[in-house]
C-alpha cells in the first residue's frame, strides 16, 4: 500500500512544482499537459498547457498534483503538508523559501516537541508545517 498526497492548484501547478524542485530538492518531476489528452475537452483552449497530472519525489514521498479546471478549484483547507527536515538550518532554508510570497501563520521557532516548528501558506495557497524531528 502507498499513501500519496495529491494537491490541486489554480493554474500554477508548474510554477509550484518548479519552486518545490528548486527549494525543497524535488526530483523525478513529470508534468502531463491537458493538451493532446481526453482532458483537453474539460478546459478552455488557453489551458491546454496547464498540468492535467504531475508528480515529483520529495524525499520518500511522491507528491501528485494538477491544475483544477477553471471553476473547479477550491482553496486547500483542513490539512497541512508536513515537511520534516533533519537540521534547524535545513528547516530555516525551506521555511524561508516556502514563505516567500506566502503567509507565515506561525513563525519557525523552537517548541516543546521539536527543535524547530512553524506553519505557513505558500504563494500557491498550499498550507505547510515545517519542522525538525527530534533525534531518536
Amino acid at each position: 500500500m502507498a499513501c500519496r498526497l495529491y494537491l490541486f492548484f489554480n493554474g500554477d501547478c508548474e510554477a509550484a512544482f518548479r519552486a518545490y524542485e528548486k527549494h525543497l530538492g524535488g526530483s523525478d518531476v513529470m508534468l502531463m499537459r491537458y493538451g493532446g489528452t481526453p482532458g483537453e475537452a474539460m478546459v478552455p483552449a488557453d489551458w491546454k498547457d496547464k498540468v492535467m497530472h504531475g508528480s515529483m519525489r520529495l524525499g520518500d514521498v511522491m507528491l501528485l498534483a494538477s491544475d483544477a479546471p477553471p471553476g473547479r478549484y477550491d482553496r486547500p483547507q483542513g490539512f497541512r503538508v508536513n515537511l520534516a527536515l533533519e537540521t534547524v538550518e535545513d528547516a530555516q532554508r525551506a521555511f524561508a523559501a516556502l514563505a516567500d510570497g506566502g503567509t507565515v501563520e506561525m513563525a519557525l521557532e523552537k517548541s516543546f516537541f521539536a527543535p524547530a516548528f512553524g506553519q505557513l501558506r505558500d504563494r500557491f495557497a498550499i498550507p505547510w508545517q515545517v519542522m525538525v524531528d527530534q533525534p531518536d
